[in-house]
């Protein structure tokens, strides 16, 4: 029942911080979220930095650019939209540390069904990751270039982006003939 009651929680702060436009008010959510995780405030917001760095980059430096030829630039937007995304994203984290989701989500066979497939789509993929830093590690003998990284990148992606679709099609069939989407 508490995991239940800290899954509503977590979604009304989700949609609370979604709606909540002003400076201020965001940077008191993330101060108490951040209160919330008591010693672990620290990891967290390092994950969560680490986490949305690139989405961050992306999103500011494109906004930059066309604000910035429309003459609209605005910095308090720049805050209000990367502060939205620190505070939604070291709540999902600190949700994730302390609530076990399959006891959240028990009160629906549905959703654990469906959590259950995409954890443990995301402990094989994490297990792939894995295997595959460790096979490039024990393959080369002196330091391997930058261009060498990229490459074997780009291949992990390639085929985690193959294998993430062949198994998304296969799960659909799965729970179609099953008559998951027909209730």
């Amino acid at each position: 029942m508490r995991a239940r009651i800290a899954l509503l929680a977590y979604l009304a702060a989700i949609v609370l911080g979604t709606t909540v436009h002003e400076i201020e008010v965001l940077a008191l959510g993330l101060v108490l979220v951040l209160a919330l995780a008591g010693r672990d405030w620290v990891r967290i917001l390092r994950r969560a930095c680490i986490a949305i760095l690139l989405f961050n980059l992306v999103v500011t430096l494109s906004y930059g650019v066309i604000a910035g030829l429309q003459g609209t630039f605005s910095l308090a937007f720049v805050v209000l939209v990367n502060l939205r995304v620190l505070l939604l994203t070291c709540l999902t984290f600190l949700f994730v540390s302390r609530v076990n989701a399959f006891e959240a989500l028990a009160f629906s066979r549905s959703l654990t069904y469906l959590f259950t497939l995409a954890y443990s789509q995301s402990m094989a993929f994490k297990q792939a990751l894995e295997d595959f830093r460790l096979a490039f590690k024990s393959r080369r003998i002196e330091q391997v270039g930058l261009r060498d990284r990229y490459r074997h990148s780009a291949s992990m992606a390639v085929h985690f982006l193959d294998k993430s679709l062949h198994r998304a099609t296969e799960i659909t069939q799965v729970m179609r003939s099953r008559g998951f989407f027909d209730a």
